[in-house]
Parts: C-alpha cells; sequence; structure tokens
C-alpha cells in the first residue's frame, strides 16, 4: 500500500499548492480531490468486493501522515473521510450496493453526532436535523450521520438510542456559508440540512453495535480489520493526519529557515538555543508517530489472533492516541515560536500548519479529560460507567 502515498508523492508540489487555494475556498480544490481519488486513498479500508483494498490500519495512517505532512486539509479529508469505507463493510449489502456498485471510488461524509431526529414509518424513519463539521462534504456523493431515534412526534427517546445512517446527496443540502474559520480552512467541513427525507431501514445501524465493537459479527464479517477495535480505527485517520500536520510543520521550518540570520546577527545553524529547541520538536513529533503506530500493531496482532482488546487496553490506547496529539501541537507551537516574523506572512505555508494544528486539536476525540480519568480507573481495578465509557 506504499504506493498510494508514493504515487501522491508525485504530485506533492501540487497537493501543497493547492493547500493555499483551498484555504480561501474553504473546501479541497478540485484537483487535490481528485488526486487523492486516483491514488485510491479513500478505498484503503473499504472491502475487497467494492473494489477497495482492505489496507493494514498501519498503511491507513502512514498514508494520512504523509499527506497531512504535504497539506493539512488534504490529509485531514483523507483521514476522516478514509475511515468512512471501514463502517460502511457492516451494512446491508443492498446499502453498499447503492454506495459502491456503480463506482467504488464514491466519497461518503459524516459527522456521526446524533444530531438529528429519525421518527420511526413504515419501512424506516423520516430524519430531520442539521450537522455541524461535515469534513470533504462537497467533494462526497453520500453522507454516514449520527441520528436519535424519536418517537411518534419527533421528539428524542428517553433514554437515547442513537443510529448512523446512510443518505444520497439529493436528500440533503450543503451550508456553503457555514464554514468560516481559523484552522483546516481547505476541508470544508460545511453543516448538512435534512428536511423530511425517508430513510429506509437498510441504510440504518445501531450506532452502539458499531462502537462496542460487535458490528462485525451482525455483518457476517470475520477479516481482522473488521474485528479491529473501533476506538482505535475511529480516531486512527483523524489523529494521524494531525501528526502529518505537525511533521509538515517541522518540514516548513528547515526548508524556510535554513539561511535564515536573526536580527542579532546569529544564523539560525549557529544557534545553540533554537536548534535544541528544534531537536526536542522534532523527537516530540517522531514520539507522538511512534506512539500511534505501536498501538495500531499491538491491537491488529491481538486482533489476528483472535485474542480480546480489553476495554483496559482500549483505554490506554485512547490515551496513547489523544497525549500523542497533545504531544505534537505543543512541538509545533515551539517550532512556530522561533520562525520568525516571516512565519506570519499568509504565503509562508507553516504559518497554515500552525492554524491546521490547533484546529485538528479542537476535534472531540482529542479532548482528555474523560479518557485519561477512565484510563486510569482501569489502571486501579476500577470499572469506568457511563460517559466515561463513551469513544472506548
Amino acid at each position: 500500500m506504499g504506493q498510494i502515498l508514493d504515487s501522491l508523492s508525485q504530485v506533492a508540489d501540487e497537493i501543497r499548492a493547492d493547500g493555499a487555494e483551498g484555504d480561501t475556498l474553504m473546501r479541497l480544490t478540485d484537483r487535490s480531490a481528485k488526486h487523492l481519488r486516483d491514488a485510491g486513498v479513500i478505498r484503503m479500508l473499504q472491502p475487497t468486493e467494492f473494489g477497495g483494498l482492505e489496507a493494514h490500519p498501519r498503511e491507513f495512517a502512514e498514508t494520512a501522515m504523509g499527506i497531512g505532512a504535504m497539506d493539512g486539509a488534504t490529509g485531514w479529508v483523507s483521514g476522516i473521510v478514509g475511515v468512512h469505507p471501514w463502517e460502511m463493510a457492516f451494512f446491508d449489502p443492498k446499502a453498499q450496493e447503492e454506495v459502491w456498485g456503480n463506482d467504488p471510488d464514491t466519497w461518503i461524509a459524516s459527522p456521526y453526532a446524533p444530531m438529528g431526529v429519525a421518527t420511526p414509518v413504515d419501512g424506516g424513519y423520516i430524519l430531520n436535523g442539521r450537522w455541524s463539521f461535515s469534513s470533504g462534504t462537497d467533494h462526497c456523493d453520500w453522507v454516514m450521520i449520527g441520528a436519535a431515534i424519536g418517537d411518534k412526534d419527533g421528539n428524542r427517546l428517553n433514554p437515547p438510542q442513537s443510529l448512523h445512517v446512510l443518505l444520497p446527496r439529493s436528500d440533503y443540502r450543503i451550508d456553503q456559508d457555514s464554514w468560516n474559520v481559523v484552522g483546516l480552512r481547505g476541508t470544508g467541513s460545511k453543516d448538512l440540512i435534512v428536511e423530511n427525507a425517508f430513510l429506509p431501514e437498510y441504510r440504518t445501524i445501531s450506532a452502539e453495535l458499531v462502537m462496542s465493537g460487535n458490528a462485525w459479527r451482525e455483518a457476517g464479517r470475520d477479516e481482522t480489520l473488521y474485528r479491529f477495535p473501533f476506538s482505535c480505527i475511529f480516531p486512527l485517520g483523524i489523529t494521524s493526519s494531525l501528526i502529518g500536520i505537525a511533521e509538515g510543520a517541522l518540514n516548513s521550518y528547515i526548508e524556510t529557515q535554513r539561511e535564515r540570520v536573526t536580527v542579532t546577527g546569529t544564523a539560525i545553524k549557529q544557534d545553540p538555543y533554537v536548534l535544541s529547541a528544534l531537536g526536542d520538536a522534532a523527537a516530540e513529533i517522531a514520539a507522538s508517530r511512534a506512539a500511534i503506530l505501536d498501538t495500531v500493531d499491538r491491537f491488529w496482532d491481538m486482533t489476528e489472533k483472535g485474542q480480546e482488546v480489553s476495554f483496559e487496553m482500549r483505554a490506554i490506547g485512547r490515551r496513547t492516541q489523544t497525549a500523542a496529539a497533545w504531544r505534537a501541537v505543543r512541538a509545533v507551537d515551539e517550532i512556530f515560536a522561533r520562525a520568525g516574523g516571516g512565519a506570519l506572512q499568509l504565503t509562508n505555508p507553516l504559518q497554515r500548519f500552525w492554524r491546521d494544528a490547533h484546529a485538528g486539536l479542537s476535534h472531540a476525540i482529542h479532548v482528555p479529560g474523560s479518557i485519561f480519568h477512565a484510563a486510569t480507573l482501569t489502571q486501579l481495578g476500577v470499572e469506568p460507567q457511563g460517559a466515561m465509557r463513551g469513544m472506548i
């Protein structure tokens, strides 16, 4: 699968150049989206029977990192849109055929948060709502979104029950004015609006079934990839692209600072304080990469052997993933702080990596509180309950 990243490396200059345009357009350029489509990035976790590659999650992570280092928004879309085919493998085969039957390169947007309500009717549901942060949505023809099940009057059930549901582009509209942000502008993570769309039952799946790690059983899947823990694979593309952004910031600094001389007349190459700080930042970014990939490899090996990845291990894995994101972004701050005033110029790609890194850190998957709490409790022999089990 390294050939995917190799093929994109051949057009890396175009992807980097289009990053600035995407920042203005507030979506990926058509050319960048085509490069991703042609390379097969979004098919990496897709079932082979629908033209997918069923790649090892490590290869998927390394690819998202490599693209993120070229351009943050392009890496982010690769990581987020790229994980959706993994979950699609659990949907009714009829739904999979609808999405991929005519074109295996069809992209699916998200988000999973249950921002809308699905009201039961004969044969399915009527869906209404508004969803924010649909990354890459301008280049997607379907959406996989979260929905709370409602009663006959459209009120959310209590206790809540959630679905992940599929809709074609004709059943929702994109609010083109809803994405005007400081970072990851090129992701085009806009709002989606659904009004009274009919949702057939076969285009739905229990959110709890997916997040509990049991969807593969009901779907009749026994491939290692689809038995892999949801709580590791879902954050993987997001955090991997963020680490790639940090690597891109480091690369950008090195490229633009080689001949720089500070106002005091000291060449950067001869400034021991800057060199020490840069060395430390580079080591932190490398540690973040290694930590993420180590977790993936261990979980894969266990899954392949049919061993259970326990709640405690999953919680520690999420702690590792979240900490890696924060560590990488702190390193970007150290880099940016030593780049001089020139880094503030909008023509300098370093400022965009810096903005994109902070925007990426704000994703809900990187919030450390409950994850760190739950991981520590498990190690103390206490079983976390309620919200602390979320996304683990």
